[in-house]
C-alpha cells in the first residue's frame, strides 16, 4: 500500500476501458460474506454491458499504483435490468426519476480511510448533476440471520447507510442470481432496497 492513491472517473461506454480491473476487483471483494460470489469474467462481461449501454452510467475508481483497489458505480434506474426496475415499477414509482447505485467495493486493506463516504459522495454528486433524479437507491443481499458461512465478527453496513440518510425499504425487494462459492450454477438471492431523496 502506498499513500498516493489516484482516482478515475468514467461514464457510459468509457467504463469498458477499466473493465478488466473492475472485474478482478468485483470477483475478489464479492467472495466475502454476505455475497459469497463465485466470480467469473464471463459473468462480469454480461453485467458490464448494462453500464456500457447507458449514456449516463458512472464509475468512480481508486487506484494504488496500477492496481484498482476500490470502485463504485451508478446508473439511471430506467437503464437497469428488469429485475432491478420491477419492484419500483410495481410500486408505482417513476423509474426515470431514480438513480440506481451499483457496487461499492474496496479491498480490506484500504478500509477505514473515508473512501466509503467518498463513494457515496461521488455517486450522489453525479446523480444531482444530471438534474433529473429525485431519489437514489441501492440494494443489498439478504442472507438471513443464521447463514452457515456468516463470520462471527460480521457487522452489516446498515448503521453506515442510515448515517448517510438511506432508509431500508423491506417492501421493495428483487431477486438476483449468481453462483455461490464452490458452485457452477447460479441460484436466486433476495435483494432488499434502500432509498434516499436526493435533496437531502
Amino acid at each position: 500500500m502506498t499513500n498516493e492513491l489516484t482516482f478515475v472517473r468514467k461514464t457510459g461506454a468509457g467504463i469498458a476501458e477499466v473493465f478488466d480491473d473492475l472485474a478482478k476487483l468485483r470477483i475478489a471483494v464479492f467472495r466475502d460474506y454476505p455475497y459469497l460470489y463465485e466470480g467469473s469474467v464471463e459473468y462480469e462481461l454480461g453485467y458490464l454491458q448494462t453500464y456500457l449501454q447507458s449514456e449516463h452510467s458512472f464509475l468512480f475508481a481508486v487506484y494504488d499504483g496500477d492496481k484498482m483497489v476500490g470502485a463504485t458505480t451508478c446508473i439511471p434506474l430506467q437503464d437497469e435490468t428488469a429485475e432491478v426496475r420491477k419492484p419500483f415499477e410495481d410500486a408505482g414509482f417513476d423509474v426515470r426519476a431514480i438513480c440506481y447505485f451499483g457496487e461499492s467495493i474496496l479491498l480490506s486493506a484500504y478500509r477505514g480511510r473515508g473512501l466509503g463516504h467518498r463513494f457515496f459522495d461521488e455517486r450522489e454528486a453525479h446523480a444531482r448533476a444530471l438534474g433529473v433524479f429525485e431519489t437514489c437507491c441501492f440494494c443489498s443481499v439478504d442472507r438471513g440471520h443464521n447463514h452457515p458461512l456468516k463470520p462471527s465478527d460480521y457487522r452489516p453496513n446498515d448503521a453506515f447507510w442510515l448515517k448517510r440518510g438511506y432508509h431500508k425499504e423491506p417492501a421493495l425487494q428483487s431477486t438476483m442470481e449468481w453462483p455461490d462459492l464452490g458452485d457452477t450454477t447460479s441460484t436466486p438471492k433476495t435483494m432488499i432496497f434502500w432509498t434516499k431523496p436526493l435533496n437531502r
